[in-house]
C-alpha cells in the first residue's frame, strides 16, 4: 500500500456511524437464523398474511408508539412484522419515502425490541389486543389464512412480496459461523466505510459505477439501513445523500450488470486502498441447499419431556479430537527476478507439508501478471502445520522455487484476517547460482472455528461399526429387540456396554442419561420421513452432537433396512439421510457421518438452513427419502 492509498483508507475510517454495528451484526444474524426456521414466512398465504399485518397493524401502532410513547418500556415487534419490516427497511430509499407519506416521518426502531429479544411483551400483548382485539398478537405460522383481506388503512404500495423473495436467500450467503466473530465483523466495518468512501469518491468524479459489495460489506451494509434514521443521517453526512440500496440483479452470468460491476468494483477498490478487494468467508457460496419439506417451527414444542435431566454422559463415551477448521484465498500477485528464458506461462501449487483431512492435496493457481485476468483460489485447511506454495513452469513442467507459511503464525500475527507479502523462493537445485525469485502473495483467511467431526460407518450383520477418518474405532452399535421394546446398545472400544436409546410408547426414541428425543414423522408424505431432534433446552455452539448424531445415523440405517425386507427388496440399495450432515449410503458400503459443533437446528442443520443457524434453536428434523 502505497502513501496516497494509506490516506485514501484513513480517510475512509474517519467515516462516522451512530450505530454499534459489530453488536448489531450478531442480532441481525441471530433474526435471519429464527426467520430461516419458519420458512413460510417465505413465500404463500403466511407470507400474504404477514405483509397485511405489517401494514395495517404494526406500523400503525409503530406510529402511535413513536409520536408519544405509549408503553413506559419497550414496544416488541412479533416475528412476522419485524420480518417484512426488515425487507421493507432494505430499500432506504423507499421506506423514507413511505414513512414521510403515510406517517410524516421516519418510523424508527428507538426503542423497539426484535422478536428473538429475551425482553418482556406483556405490555405490547396488551397495547396490541387493546388496537386490534380480532387480530391474535402472534401469528400462527401453521395457520391457512384466506386473501379476503380489509384494507382498513392507507398504506404502502411497495412491492413487498418481491422484497421479500429477493432478501430470502441472502441469509444462506452469511451463515457461517465466522460471520459472528468479533476480529472478522471489525473488519468487515471498516471494508464498510471503505465501500462508501470509494462510492463518494466516484461521485465526486462523476464516475457511473454500479458498486458491488462483497457479503461481509453486504452484511454491515444491511445492518446499517435496519435503523434508518441512524443510516439516513450517517450516510447523508458522509455522502451528501441517501446511498440506495439495490438488489433487484441476481444475474451472475459473465458479462452482466452483477458481474462487470463488481470487476470494476475490486478494480477500483484495489486502485484507491492498495489491497484485495475479496475477503475469505465473504464470497458468494452458490444456491443455498433444498429446503426441508416443513415448516421447522411447527414441530418445537412437540414430543419432549420438560422434566428431562441434562447430561453429557453418553457424549463422554467417546473421545473424539476436536479439529478446527478454517477458509484460505489466496491470490498471486506478481513474481520478480524471474532467471533469463523463464518469462512464459507460470503457476503455483499449494499442499501442506502434513496435509490434513481438508487440505489433503495440491491445489494450482494461476498467476496474474501472465494471464492478465484475476484468479484467487479458496480451500479449507485445519490452522495448524505449514503451506508449501511451489513456482512451477508449464513447458517443461519444472519447479523454480518452494516456500512456507506457517498458519499457526498468520493466525497469531494478523489481526485483520488479511496481508500481502513478498517471499522469497528456496530456488530449485538447478537454478541455485541464480538470484532468488520473490513471489508476492496475497491471503486472507477466516477466524478459525470448530469443525465437523468426519465419522465413518461400516454395516456388519449384527452391528454397525463406527470409526474416525483415521479409522480408529469409536463404538459399535447395534439393535436388541425385545417384544416389548428395542433398545440401541453401545460397545466402546474399551470394552463397556451401555443402553443408548430406548423406543418409547409414543414410537420414538428417548436418549437415556441425556435430555435428547428423537421422534420418527410420517408426515410429509408416504414415501418421506423425517426424525424430529428435540430436547428441553437450546443447543449451546460448543456443544458436539456426536453420539446422537451417530445413534440418529443406525437408526436411518436400520429403518432403511427394515424397510427394504418388508418391500422384499434386499439387497437393491438403501436410502440417504441427511441430518446435521450425516450421509447414509447403502448396505455394505461405508457412511460419512458429519456431526457438526455447530448446534442450531440440530438434526436438519445440515440441509435446512446450510449448516449454521448459530446454535439457538431447540431442536430440529432429520430427513430422509
Amino acid at each position: 500500500m502505497e502513501r496516497g492509498q494509506e490516506l485514501e483508507w484513513e480517510e475512509a475510517q474517519k467515516l462516522a456511524i451512530s450505530v454499534d454495528l459489530v453488536t448489531s451484526a450478531k442480532q441481525h444474524l441471530r433474526f435471519l437464523a429464527e426467520v430461516d426456521r419458519n420458512r413460510t414466512l417465505y413465500d404463500g398465504p403466511i407470507l400474504d398474511r404477514a405483509i397485511y399485518r405489517y401494514k395495517h397493524y404494526w406500523l400503525p401502532l409503530l406510529g402511535k408508539h413513536t409520536e408519544s410513547t405509549i408503553l413506559e418500556g419497550p414496544l416488541v415487534v412479533p416475528l412476522d412484522c419485524e420480518w417484512i419490516w426488515h425487507c421493507h427497511k432494505l430499500n432506504p430509499v423507499r421506506y423514507k419515502a413511505d414513512c414521510e407519506e403515510l406517517y410524516g416521518r421516519i418510523l424508527d426502531n428507538k426503542n423497539v425490541m426484535s422478536a428473538i429479544s429475551t425482553t418482556c411483551r406483556r405490555q405490547t400483548e396488551e397495547i396490541w389486543k387493546r388496537m386490534y382485539p380480532y387480530e391474535p398478537y402472534e401469528l400462527n405460522m401453521s395457520s391457512q389464512f384466506l386473501k379476503n383481506f380489509i384494507n382498513s388503512s392507507m398504506s404502502t404500495h411497495y412491492d413487498l412480496v418481491s422484497a421479500v423473495k429477493r432478501q430470502s436467500p441472502f441469509f444462506y450467503q452469511v451463515s457461517g459461523s465466522h460471520m459472528n466473530d468479533d476480529v472478522f465483523l471489525e473488519g468487515a466495518v471498516a471494508r464498510y466505510k471503505g465501500f462508501l468512501h470509494l462510492i463518494k469518491r466516484n461521485w465526486e468524479n462523476s464516475k457511473r459505477c454500479f458498486c458491488v459489495p462483497t457479503y461481509d460489506i453486504d452484511l454491515i451494509w444491511h445492518t446499517h439501513q435496519l435503523y434508518p434514521v441512524s443510516y439516513c443521517k450517517d450516510v447523508m453526512a458522509a455522502l451528501g445523500k441517501i446511498l440506495e440500496h439495490d438488489d433487484t440483479d441476481s444475474d451472475r452470468t459473465k458479462g452482466k450488470k452483477l458481474d462487470t460491476g463488481f470487476s470494476r468494483t475490486t478494480k477500483q477498490w484495489e486502485d484507491m486502498f492498495g489491497c484485495r478487494y475479496w475477503r475469505a468467508g465473504a464470497m458468494y457460496r452458490g444456491q443455498p441447499p433444498s429446503p426441508l419439506g416443513l415448516n421447522l417451527s411447527q414441530l418445537d414444542n412437540q414430543w419432549w419431556d420438560k422434566k428431562m435431566v441434562p447430561s453429557n454422559e453418553n457424549q463422554d463415551m467417546v473421545s473424539l479430537h476436536r479439529k478446527t477448521v478454517m477458509e484460505i484465498m489466496i491470490e498471486i500477485v506478481g513474481v520478480k527476478d524471474l532467471p533469463q528464458g523463464l518469462k512464459g506461462s507460470l503457476f503455483v501449487t499449494i499442499n501442506k507439508k502434513q496435509p490434513d483431512v481438508f487440505l489433503n492435496n495440491k491445489r494450482n493457481i494461476s498467476i496474474l501478471c501472465n494471464t492478465k485476468e484475476k484468479q484467487a483460489i479458496v480451500f479449507q485447511c485445519e490452522p495448524k502445520g505449514d503451506l508449501v506454495i511451489e513456482l512451477m513452469s508449464y513447458s517443461p513442467i519444472k519447479t523454480l522455487g518452494t516456500t512456507s507459511i506457517s498458519l499457526k503464525g498468520i493466525v497469531n500475527s494478523v489481526s485483520r484476517l488479511y496481508a500481502e507479502e513478498w517471499f522469497d523462493l528456496v530456488p530449485d537445485l538447478t537454478l541455485a547460482d541464480s538470484k532468488p525469485i520473490s513471489v508476492r502473495i496475497a491471503f486472507s483467511f477466516t477466524p478459525p472455528i470448530l469443525a465437523h467431526y468426519m465419522v465413518q460407518m461400516v454395516r456388519h450383520f449384527k452391528y454397525h461399526c463406527f470409526t474416525d477418518e483415521a479409522n480408529n474405532d469409536i463404538i459399535s452399535l447395534q439393535m436388541r429387540d425385545y417384544q416389548t421394546r428395542k433398545e440401541v446398545i453401545g460397545l466402546t472400544s474399551c470394552g463397556g456396554t451401555h443402553v443408548l436409546a430406548a423406543e418409547s410408547a409414543e414410537k420414538g426414541w428417548f436418549l437415556n442419561n441425556s435430555h435428547w428425543w428423537f421422534h420418527v414423522h410420517n408426515e410429509l408424505n408416504e414415501n418421506d420421513i423425517a426424525f424430529g431432534f428435540k430436547g428441553n433446552r437450546k443447543i449451546s455452539e460448543e456443544e458436539p452432537l456426536v453420539v446422537p448424531m451417530i445413534i440418529l445415523a443406525f437408526l436411518v440405517s436400520e429403518s432403511s433396512s427394515n424397510c427394504e425386507k418388508s418391500c422384499n427388496n434386499e439387497g437393491k440399495g438403501g436410502g440417504e439421510a441427511i441430518t446435521n450432515g450425516i450421509k447414509y449410503s447403502p448396505p455394505d458400503g461405508e457412511d460419512e457421518v458429519k456431526s457438526s459443533n455447530c448446534g442450531g437446528c440440530g438434526g436438519g442443520c445440515g440441509i435446512s438452513c446450510g449448516g449454521s443457524c448459530g446454535g439457538h434453536c431447540s431442536g430440529g428434523d432429520a430427513y430422509r427419502n
